[in-house]
């Protein structure tokens, strides 16, 4: 197949260059590799944000980069990005009237608008993916978008029932979850430095919604424990947000436990999950479970919110465990219950390294996706098919 990524805000170089990468970036480069790897043809459209960036990047994984000058060569904010989604459709249109690929599949809501803006006029099969639903407006434009591309691909059995509520019928949607490099990410390798106290790790965009303020109050009910929280895409931190973790860590007395890691980098994470006893993700809600994955990947347990991709991802007393509300009590207990066993922690550590292989890796991805390719190909060539 001659596949068209769309991925205009997110571009997957970002997961291969060391810096920090979204999960959408670390997505589409992870599905667009195990694609190429299959023999497809991949071409990833994504919009330049770098005056300085090719054109094309042809990159060593076996697919393709396309730079789309849309809005000025600079990072722009999510408010911002709609007004580059004409420009950006312009140059898909130009590009596919080339080179028609065989299935567009986008990645976002901005993403969606402008590949469905060049597939209505052309009958080209689309796919949408949202990587987590918006609110308001833009829900409503999410609702438009699942109702007319051919197929959708949610990460996770909540957000396929929340599509359902939205209008999109049930056999249009696939629950296809994110994947994790398990070569990367492995139990053996490098640990990054730690003491002799219980480490419990944390990772994501520094954001209310992703649950540290409750991590930090389980601290008075697990003692001598650390909590370290890695902090990615710095850029994205609300005013004031590190400022009140640590006044709250102070609060409770806990302050010289707590470390804010500054964002690592694609190499570092492994050896900094790899040096935690526990990983602890208590977000109010969650699309993908990436940081779930990358842990049991490196055969640490992970105690997380009951909440999205986690309730797919996380094997309750098999994985980890999951906590049923952002309860600091809850989460202190499950915790506290792996630390004092190394046999538990040790068991369930390989139970998640065994899940990771058996179902998450980038090529079981990319030939769930494959399929849904072929079933939405074959839906979009039906009502030509009967005509004849």
């Amino acid at each position: 197949m001659n596949i068209a990524m769309v991925s205009a805000q997110a571009s997957p170089l970002a997961a291969t260059s060391g810096l920090d990468a979204s999960e959408q970036s670390v997505h589409v480069a992870g599905l667009s590799a195990a694609l190429a790897r299959c023999g497809h043809q991949v071409a990833v459209y994504t919009r330049r944000d770098d005056p300085e960036l090719p054109e094309i990047v042809e990159t060593p994984q076996g697919y393709n980069v396309v730079h789309v000058a849309a809005g000025p060569p600079e990072p722009l904010a999510d408010d911002e990005l709609p007004r580059a989604v004409g420009p950006f459709a312009r140059c898909l249109a130009a590009a596919w009237a080339e080179s028609r690929p065989t299935i567009a599949h986008a990645h976002s809501w901005i993403s969606g608008i402008a590949t469905q803006l060049v597939a209505r006029q052309t009958d080209l099969p689309t796919i949408v993916r949202f990587h987590g639903l918006g609110t308001g407006p833009r829900l409503r434009l999410e609702a438009k978008l699942a109702k007319t591309a051919t197929g959708v691909s949610a990460g996770c059995t909540d957000e396929a029932f929340q599509l359902i509520r939205m209008g999109r019928p049930r056999p249009g949607i696939s629950v296809i979850p994110s994947g994790v490099d398990v070569d990367e990410f492995t139990p053996n390798g490098l640990l990054a430095p730690r003491g002799e106290a219980p480490r419990i790790v944390s990772v994501g965009k520094l954001l209310p919604c992703n649950g540290f303020d409750t991590i930090i109050r389980t601290l008075p009910f697990i003692p001598d424990a650390e909590v370290i929280v890695v902090v990615e895409d710095v850029s994205s931190e609300p005013d004031g947000e590190a400022s009140r973790l640590h006044s709250l860590a102070e609060q409770l007395g806990v302050a010289e436990r707590l470390k804010l890691h500054g964002a690592a980098s694609v190499a570092d994470k492994p050896a900094l999950l790899r040096s935690a006893d526990v990983v602890a993700c208590a977000p109010s809600y969650e699309s993908s479970g990436v940081v779930a994955l990358e842990a049991m990947a490196c055969g640490v347990p992970v105690v997380a919110s009951a909440v999205g991709a986690l309730r797919d991802t996380v094997v309750h007393e098999v994985t980890g465990y999951l906590v049923g509300q952002q309860d600091p009590r809850k989460f202190a207990a499950a915790v506290n219950a792996l630390l004092r066993d190394s046999f538990l922690r040790r068991s369930l550590g390989a139970a998640g390294r065994d899940r990771t292989v058996a179902r998450y890796t980038w090529d079981r991805i990319a030939a769930d996706t494959a399929r849904l390719y072929e079933k939405s190909i074959s839906t979009c060539c039906e009502p030509a098919a009967a005509a004849l």
